[in-house]
């Protein structure tokens, strides 16, 4: 080998790696960003509810009952999860299972919490692992949460009875992990699902999320995080998905979705809508954001969730 021809070599092999290193730099930086906890994943305290809110007397509501805490061990892991519990004004076997959004815990959703108390359920709200007081150092998309949820499922016959009729809700990142729930066996007493703007898969999100607001393409990057993220968390983004998982549920699913969701893009919900293998209802809400269906149009979001219970818990 000639003398350039080596020069040339090493130059070249010496680029290769400091774009290998840039890039795994990168992915270190973004997952950092995306999954390992930090402080998004801690619970706010001093949520503001604003006068002119149209879910307050809901979120007024669950800030002042009385909440009941409720443990449970991660299916993974070995994290110590925290729950609130509220019981329904008039005793009752039914319980909807509310899961939270992306960087947020269960004091996010005291709007929820309150329209189906209203209702007249019991409603237990978790805190996902590496969210709220919930143990964790990374947010999980919705995926090893699945397992956890089942967990808490088990607590919710356990106290409440086996002749408990339960429903898994969630927003966001919740209406994902909902869905993933779906597609694994589920105890009969788990009567249906609803979810709100959940996403096809982590993978697709999170390339949505890198284009949309960081002018990211796909490749190399996200690639390089979901490889970090299977070396860390022991799951890729790709098998983190909503999509799959809905495709084996055969228990109805009440689908919601805002038009003009520009966070969970709402072309995401036809595809899992249709992939879905069990009963099935679909509410576009017109004109309604990311995780604003119910505060935009809070009369048709209540009467299309009554109805959807009424017919399933019966």
């Amino acid at each position: 080998m000639t003398k350039r021809k080596k020069y040339w070599l090493i130059g070249l092999l010496t680029a290769v790696v400091i774009i290998c290193i840039g890039i795994g730099g990168a992915g270190y930086y973004f997952y950092n960003m995306a999954v390992a906890r930090g402080k998004k994943g801690f619970v706010n305290t001093s949520l503001t509810i604003k006068k002119n809110d149209p879910n307050r007397t809901q979120k007024l509501w669950y800030k002042h009952a009385k909440k009941y805490t409720w443990h449970e061990m991660s299916a993974t892991g070995h994290l110590k999860l925290v729950a609130s519990y509220v019981p329904a004004a008039k005793k009752t076997t039914k319980t909807i299972v509310i899961a939270h959004g992306f960087g947020g815990s269960s004091a996010n959703m005291g709007a929820y919490a309150g329209l189906f108390h209203e209702l007249g359920y019991n409603v237990l709200l978790p805190d996902d692992r590496g969210n709220g007081r919930s143990q964790g150092n990374y947010i999980g998309y919705g995926w090893p949460d699945r397992l956890d949820y089942l967990k808490w499922i088990k607590q919710v016959i356990h106290k409440n009875g086996q002749q408990s009729e339960i429903t898994v809700f969630g927003t966001s990142m919740g209406g994902a992990t909902t869905m993933m729930v779906s597609g694994e066996k589920t105890p009969k007493q788990v009567k249906a699902f609803i979810e709100d703007c959940g996403y096809t898969s982590v993978y697709d999100e999170i390339v949505y999320q890198a284009k949309s607001m960081y002018n990211i393409p796909q490749y190399p990057l996200v690639p390089v995080v979901s490889a970090i993220n299977y070396l860390k968390n022991g799951y890729t983004f790709k098998q983190a998905s909503a999509l799959n998982q809905v495709k084996k549920n055969h228990k109805p699913m009440l689908f919601i979705h805002g038009t003009k969701d520009t966070f969970v893009p709402t072309s995401m919900v036809y595809k899992l809508y249709k992939a879905d293998k069990g009963p099935k209802q679909l509410l576009l809400v017109k004109g309604a954001e990311h995780a604003k269906s119910y505060a935009h149009s809070p009369k048709l979001y209540t009467k299309t969730v009554k109805k959807f219970l009424d017919k399933y818990m019966k």
